[in-house]
């Protein structure tokens, strides 16, 4: 049902950019154009571009379009070089360093 409406409203703005040519607000021969009728096609180019990526996403999670996301292979982990441990936490600073860490002297 979004689908169906999402293309109706992307279709309804573009008739109106045909209404602006019918009516003269912009003309292509001789070139020419007033200011309310460039923006007015601006803004419902914007609208229509808007409904027409809702109903593309729409159609694409419905399945009736095919997406590349479903090929994607799933990774496999990377090799390990022989001998070499995988730990899955970080080493700590402590156990890292040899050098001692010099302690506060109260006073």
């Amino acid at each position: 049902m979004i689908l169906v409406l999402s293309l109706i409203l992307a279709l309804v703005p573009l008739a109106g950019i045909a209404w602006i040519f019918v009516s003269g607000m912009i003309t292509l021969s001789p070139p020419s154009a007033t200011v309310d009728g460039l923006f007015m096609t601006l803004i419902l180019l914007t609208v229509s571009a808007c409904f027409l990526l809702n109903a593309y996403l729409e159609a694409r999670d419905k399945g009736f379009l095919k997406s590349s996301d479903k090929k994607k292979a799933v990774a496999a982990p990377a090799a390990t070089p022989a001998g070499k441990s995988v730990s899955a936490t970080p080493p700590s600073p402590a156990s890292t360093s040899n050098a001692k860490v010099p302690e506060k002297v109260s006073s």
